[in-house]
């Protein structure tokens, strides 16, 4: 039997899409689909959004690539503006977020070999998602991800997550620690938002053990919770912060920011990335950045996230199938009671593209950042119809 050309590492919907325009997408048979998964929180400025058109298509026609064997004004400037929004001190571009977080903790693990530590080991958490290389594999706390690829590589140490007790417990006992690596909330997982002084408490326990604290805001970035930086949410600066996503609107780059000590770690020869920030991505990501702050985005994403939650929880109420709504601006969950994995292709059916995560119990929602109050209630009106519907008709079902 011959394979297809293309590995089978997806299960795909059975849908292709040929153009988008702001919140929706169009399929090659002409059906259109209120896009509420962004790519995966990729497109926060929507779909052929008309600053990034022009500055990709503008870059294109002038230089694409050099190398960073050499100066790059593009990725400068980025840098600039990154650095600026975050109050860190530099940035390191490679090409996703599995990049940034690997640079994040080769940082980390070159840190730990400065002060001496032989085998500088990191804390993660359980229920984590930071990557699909080895090392951002292993870091991730999902076994069903890392099942088939061990050996897994070594230097990590899981904690429960939002659990300050536990991280306290490992200070105590493993003096091999160097850093902490924690999502502001666990997307892939759900949707899981922590208690409102986790990310305090834990640059406490860094500052008070000289360890760095590493943010993988990768998912949680570039405005999608209501601040640039869902960390600025908590009145912290980390000594690492990794983004991508949404960073480029579709254009491959990822940053890995690091402030103070962690910012003076690498020197040439200590890492590289052959493609990371090159003009093209560069002048993608500023236009990125640039609209997202001048247009207030940020604070457009809490106030829409608002609605949403809000609109799901007054439809949703006394739900039987419905445990929780949750959410922190534009990244939403409806956690279920039961398996509800049907519910991504049944909204498909229905005009609308989403997803469904923590063992098909969570529904898990990402709208663009420029999505219209319409488009919003739209959302909410489709998806709660769709959810009563289902819940009635799993309940009716015969009990075996």
């Amino acid at each position: 039997m011959a394979l297809e050309p293309v590995m089978k590492t997806y299960n795909r919907l059975s849908v292709a899409f040929e153009r988008g325009e702001g919140a929706w997408l169009y399929d090659t048979d002409g059906n259109k689909y209120l896009d509420a998964l962004s790519g995966i929180a990729v497109t926060g400025l929507g779909h052929a959004h008309p600053a990034v058109t022009h500055a990709i298509s503008e870059q294109a026609a002038r230089l694409m690539h050099t190398s960073n064997l050499y100066s790059i004004p593009l990725q400068e400037q980025l840098a600039e503006r990154l650095t600026r929004i975050s109050g860190m001190d530099n940035v390191f571009f490679g090409n996703s977020g599995a990049e940034a977080n690997e640079a994040a903790i080769k940082i980390a693990r070159r840190y730990g070999h400065e002060k001496g530590i032989d085998l500088p080991t990191i804390i993660v958490m359980e229920n984590s998602f930071h990557g699909r290389t080895m090392a951002t594999l292993s870091a991730t706390g999902n076994r069903s991800a890392q099942a088939g690829f061990e050996p897994l590589v070594a230097g990590f140490v899981r904690a429960p997550y939002n659990d300050v007790d536990a991280i306290r417990t490992i200070a105590a006992n493993n003096p091999n620690v160097v850093a902490i690596l924690v999502e502001p909330i666990q997307g892939e997982s759900g949707v899981m938002i922590p208690a409102d002084d986790y990310l305090p408490q834990l640059r406490d326990i860094c500052d008070e053990h000289d360890w760095l604290l590493m943010l993988d805001e990768v998912q949680t970035g570039n405005g999608r919770t209501g601040t640039y930086f869902a960390y600025q949410q908590s009145g912290i600066v980390p000594d690492v912060v990794t983004t991508a996503k949404g960073l480029g609107n579709g254009m491959p780059i990822g940053a890995c920011l690091a402030s103070g000590n962690a910012a003076k770690v690498f020197v040439p020869g200590n890492h590289g990335s052959t493609f990371g920030g090159n003009p093209l991505a560069s002048a993608a990501a500023l236009a990125v950045v640039d609209t997202i702050c001048n247009e207030g985005l940020a604070e457009r994403a809490k106030e829409l996230g608002e609605r949403i939650v809000n609109g799901f929880r007054d439809q949703l109420s006394g739900a039987e199938y419905v445990k929780e709504v949750r959410g922190r601006g534009l990244m939403i969950a409806i956690e279920l009671t039961e398996a509800g994995t049907e519910l991504a292709v049944l909204a498909k059916v229905k005009g609308v593209l989403l997803n469904v995560t923590g063992g098909g119990k969570i529904v898990r929602m990402l709208p663009p950042l420029i999505m219209s109050d319409t488009e919003a209630d739209l959302l909410v009106n489709t998806i709660s119809k769709l959810i009563k519907i289902y819940s009635a008709d799993d309940r009716a079902k015969p009990r075996v």
